[in-house]
């Protein structure tokens, strides 16, 4: 028996992919203006979290629940380690810590775990679904806009086992049927949609974090013009007449222009 699960988060989660979209981080990561200096920092808080979730997903792998859903070819923390090599150096270990917000999104995945690891579903869903339909996208525009080498810089975003966009789309598939048959009661399944949400909240609050490096990097009157006008939510429904930016569906980023920064 179906859950409906992938439906459930996709449409109760809409409201925060809008949110997140127009974060001002958001607005200006959409507009191409990535730097190095703030996109690793970003990058290590990420290490952080995904090594928290994958931890615990690892731990719960034959839980009745979680364990229908344990993919080990999704596991991002070594690929993040290879990027954090490259933007901080080989001794990139000493030289990270979580920031406040991304330590509260650490605690807040390990709590879950100890507490009612059917949440956990809500984490996995929002950073690994994201990554595999939006990640493409941002990779290509972050290489462009940091004029990055051929195979360094953006490791997190690369799927080894899963490389083609068919191959994608498959395993796309196959994530929101195991989603579809997990066995849950109706409280459990709104439960983890509201936790998706404060998902995209804990996430949304990292990214508040890096807003004054990047106003540092444009100036406030250039920050100010990019951040001002709010988007249309790309997973929201809209009228045939609008005109707006349609964002990648699931890890909205960025969009195919260049930065004017190096």
């Amino acid at each position: 028996m179906s859950s409906h699960l992938d439906v459930r988060l996709r449409e109760g989660t809409k409201h925060s992919h809008t949110i997140t979209e127009n974060t001002a981080f958001m607005k200006c990561f959409l507009k191409g203006v990535v730097e190095k200096s703030y996109f690793r920092k970003l990058l290590a808080d990420l290490y952080f979290v995904y090594g928290a979730l994958e931890e615990q997903l690892e731990w719960y792998q034959h839980h009745p629940i979680i364990g229908m859903i344990y993919f080990p070819e999704l596991r991002r923390q070594a690929n993040l380690e290879k990027d954090l090599a490259f933007y901080y150096g080989e001794n990139w270990r000493s030289q990270i810590v979580p920031s406040p917000a991304g330590q509260v999104y650490v605690n807040r995945i390990r709590e879950v775990g100890n507490t009612q690891p059917e949440l956990l579903i809500a984490h996995a869903y929002t950073r690994y679904m994201g990554d595999l339909s939006g990640g493409q996208a941002l990779r290509k525009i972050a290489r462009t806009a940091m004029d990055l080498p051929s195979d360094l810089g953006t490791a997190m975003l690369e799927f080894e086992q899963i490389s083609t966009p068919e191959a994608r789309r498959e395993f796309k598939e196959q994530y929101r049927q195991a989603l579809n048959f997990l066995p849950l009661e109706e409280a459990m399944i709104q439960n983890i949609v509201n936790e998706a949400n404060y998902a995209f909240t804990l996430n949304r609050n990292v990214i508040h974090e890096l807003e004054a490096d990047v106003k540092a990097v444009i100036g406030e009157h250039v920050f100010d013009l990019i951040t001002r006008q709010d988007h249309i939510g790309s997973t929201e429904h809209t009228p045939k007449s609008a005109t707006a930016e349609i964002i990648a569906p699931e890890y909205s980023l960025m969009m195919t222009q260049k930065s004017p920064l190096k």
